[in-house]
């Protein structure tokens, strides 16, 4: 078990998960290097908001923000969520993503996170019948309105039973 999920655990029974998932990765290295924050999380983890300041820490040549703050403000959070909804019966991976950058970020810019509780009821449904599947999410990086998009990155979760995971990679000789 690695260090991140025994503090997860701990955490969690102290505190709560919403607030061990906005501290966690608030105070995370990994995160904190992306100079995005998370400022919003509900109890059950269905809806998340990030900031990402523009400050310079985060600055490129052009004088926007940096393409890889961007895309590494966003990149953790719907794995992490999914496998904070989810819980320990499932696996849960990213599989791929996509960037486009739409243009020059040169505010602070802003992303929502959501699962609705009909779309985990599909997940699940889908990983009972199929043991494996993905699923595609789009994240948009706005301005503070919600009304300019300046970057979208689309990312592919690879979800399976936990169960059927460590068959197939026994099966596999892994």
């Amino acid at each position: 078990m690695s260090f991140y999920k025994k503090a997860t655990a701990v955490g969690e029974k102290l505190i709560g998960k919403d607030k061990v998932f906005r501290y966690g990765f608030n105070w995370s290295p990994m995160y904190r290097r992306s100079t995005a924050r998370i400022t919003e999380v509900t109890k059950d983890l269905s809806h998340i908001k990030i900031k990402l300041p523009i400050s310079w820490k985060n600055r490129n040549y052009a004088n926007s923000i940096f393409g890889g703050s961007m895309f590494s403000a966003v990149d953790p959070i719907p794995m992490i969520q999914l496998v904070g909804i989810l819980g320990d019966d499932y696996i849960v991976w990213d599989k791929s993503a996509n960037v486009r950058f739409r243009r020059p970020a040169k505010e602070h810019l802003y992303a929502s996170f959501d699962f609705s509780a009909e779309e985990i009821a599909e997940i699940k449904r889908r990983v009972g019948e199929e043991q494996e599947i993905e699923i595609e999410r789009m994240t948009q990086l706005t301005n503070q309105e919600g009304g300019v998009v300046f970057c979208e990155i689309q990312k592919t979760i690879y979800i399976a039973d936990k169960a059927y995971y460590k068959e197939k990679r026994k099966q596999r000789g892994k």
